[in-house]
């Protein structure tokens, strides 16, 4: 009884993979005519009986493609379209920072660090210090802090090497937010 389940199943096996082989095609199984989207109001309208199967090596026309439906709004040129106003970036001057926020900026600046906003500075010191508080040594933090400083946009990679701003970091942030 064992060995019949085993055979069967086997042959099960083998007739998929035959038919899933035999269903790939050869080489000249390539599309010659452009798809064409249905909406769901076409595809309803259509008859539910499956099309005949074509011969092999026979191709099957594309069906007519559905007629533009009329929209209840015209769409305006591309010319006419109105574009958002952009966004102006908060000024620096609109966050105000504490005696030793700004104390740890002013620091980064004497280093040659200016980032473009106080929030990424202060983003990257609030790591620091938490990492320091956990008692991760140097090295390990600053895979991630020099990340974060090179992602910065107003890093200049043309000043200094990005693994010195990561240092600027970490160091000026130990000394003067943490």
């Amino acid at each position: 009884m064992y060995r019949t389940r085993g055979t069967m199943l086997g042959v099960v096996a083998a007739v998929a993979a035959a038919g899933l082989l035999a269903g790939c095609g050869d080489d000249e199984s390539t599309a010659t005519s452009t798809p064409t989207l249905s909406t769901p109001a076409a595809a309803s309208s259509e008859s539910s009986a499956p099309a005949p199967a074509p011969a092999p090596g026979e191709q099957t026309p594309a069906p007519e493609p559905p007629a533009p439906e009329e929209s209840a709004a015209p769409e305006a040129p591309p010319e006419e379209m109105e574009r958002p106003a952009p966004v102006e970036p908060p000024e620096a001057a609109d966050t105000e920072l504490g005696p030793k926020e700004q104390t740890y900026i002013d620091e980064l600046a004497k280093q040659g660090v200016t980032p473009s906003s106080p929030d990424t500075a202060l983003s990257i010191g609030s790591y620091v210090c938490s990492q320091v508080a956990q008692g991760t040594p140097d090295p390990a933090m600053l895979t991630w802090v020099t990340a974060m400083a090179g992602a910065d946009a107003a890093f200049d990679p043309a000043k200094m090497p990005v693994e010195q701003a990561g240092q600027i970091y970490i160091n000026t942030a130990k000394a003067h937010y943490c």
